[in-house]
């Protein structure tokens, strides 16, 4: 598998940091959020698990909103957070414009399948959503196949691979049901958005070399968002920007 490698230039640049440290920033609040909840629950005994995900019921929908948010004990909360930390951080920096409307789509989408088939019970906890964001994260480096989103992909196997055994019934006290929901939307949500958050690509001297004698049409930049990743020939040059970067986008998508 042929890889890009991403313009140092840009992973390297002010705005990258910046957008680095507002992943962790953000990331942080929604997780400070769960154990707030979490801690005001169990300390004033609220009992909030009743508000849960409770499949097929009309009253249950309402764990679409509070399922990611509540925990039945500290041990299951914290197994929650540092997938959460690192597949929320992943997300955000590496697939910002993909992660405005992915992250609401797995937040609800998570829940929402698990309420069509999971078992007759309470379905609490924010591993649907971890399920979905470390799905996404893996999958869509995978679809980009740069180098910097693979390496991520790579390492999220690495570390999290084993959670795969987590879609098995095995253990009744834990919403595997969940855990299904959630890789499927993240996967399926990779597909949907994997032309989104292309990187500026490294330029090398030969393929300048070939921009300038004309052939430039199977060379293309990454781009930050969903339709400015294409960075054309000069219009000084006379030919024709708008018919090549028909060919070029054809070349680059497929």
């Amino acid at each position: 598998m042929f890889l890009h490698r991403p313009d140092p230039k840009y992973t390297g640049s002010q705005r990258a940091r910046q957008n680095l440290w507002l992943a962790v920033r953000l990331t942080l609040v929604f997780i400070a959020l769960i154990w707030l909840v979490f801690l005001v629950d169990h300390g004033a005994r609220l009992d909030l698990a009743r508000f849960g995900l409770r499949p097929r019921q009309a009253s249950g929908l309402l764990g679409l909103v509070t399922t990611p948010l509540l925990h039945g004990g500290l041990a299951h909360i914290a197994s929650n957070t540092l997938p959460l930390f690192v597949g929320g951080v992943a997300l955000l920096f590496l697939y910002p414009n993909a992660s405005l409307r992915a992250l609401p789509a797995m937040y609800a989408g998570s829940s929402a399948v698990a309420w069509l088939f999971a078992r007759p019970s309470v379905h609490i906890g924010a591993s649907g959503l971890v399920y979905a964001i470390l799905a996404f994260v893996f999958m869509s480096g995978l679809l980009r196949r740069d180098m910097r989103s693979v390496a991520v992909s790579l390492a999220i196997w690495f570390v999290y691979g084993s959670m795969l055994g987590g879609i098995l019934p095995a253990d009744t006290r834990i919403s595997w049901e969940l855990h299904v929901s959630g890789l499927f939307v993240g996967l399926v949500l990779a597909f949907v958005f994997r032309h989104s958050d292309r990187v500026p690509l490294k330029r090398y001297d030969w393929e300048l070399e070939e921009d300038d004698d004309g052939d430039w049409s199977d060379h293309v930049w990454g781009g930050n968002g969903d339709d400015d990743w294409y960075d054309g020939p000069d219009e000084s040059d006379g030919s024709n920007g708008s018919s090549n970067s028909n060919e070029s986008d054809n070349r680059w998508l497929h």
